[in-house]
């Protein structure tokens, strides 16, 4: 559902985090879907009205917790946000640490689609993995970083897109 409204909505993003790995790599435990989004004034447009058709919640403070649809641009108060919905949680990035421009690893994105056909692009596996890298030990996860040396070493060995 929150792919398929971020398409219609054309919102510019790019698939990051655990819901990417699950799509393309192994299955994983994921409580929510990572969006990192073209930074841009119209893409920041696009993906409010994204939120708001997925009855999104967010607040500076659990106190101000409500729809981002009664919250007029709130979206550009911050850098990452974890929301609430009906259909589960989501994470907006409008910064990915450890990586380049948004523009630059949307060029190296993966296209994939789910098991339901819907299509997505996501960061490729190099830049999943040194984002990754990019944190601090302690928050790292090492089996994702684990699996995603394997995919760059598979990659690198075949000189295509893991299987």
């Amino acid at each position: 559902h929150n792919l398929c409204t971020f398409a219609d909505c054309e919102v510019e993003y790019l698939l990051i985090g655990g819901m990417n790995v699950l799509l393309r790599h192994e299955p994983v435990l994921t409580y929510d879907i990572d969006f990192w989004i073209h930074d841009t004034a119209e893409n920041l447009d696009r993906c409010a009205a994204a939120l708001q058709q997925l009855d999104a919640a967010w607040g500076p403070t659990e106190a101000d917790w409500r729809p981002v649809a009664a919250q007029p641009g709130w979206l550009a108060r911050q850098e990452i946000f974890c929301l609430t919905s009906p259909s589960g949680a989501i994470d907006i990035f409008r910064s990915v640490k450890g990586l380049c421009s948004w523009t630059e690893c949307a060029a190296r994105a993966e296209a994939g689609r789910t098991a339901g056909g819907v299509p997505y692009r996501g960061l490729c596996d190099e830049d999943m993995l040194a984002c990754q890298l990019a944190l601090a030990p302690g928050e790292r996860r090492p089996a994702r970083v684990e699996a995603l040396r394997r995919a760059v070493g598979r990659r690198g060995r075949s000189g295509g897109t893991p299987t």
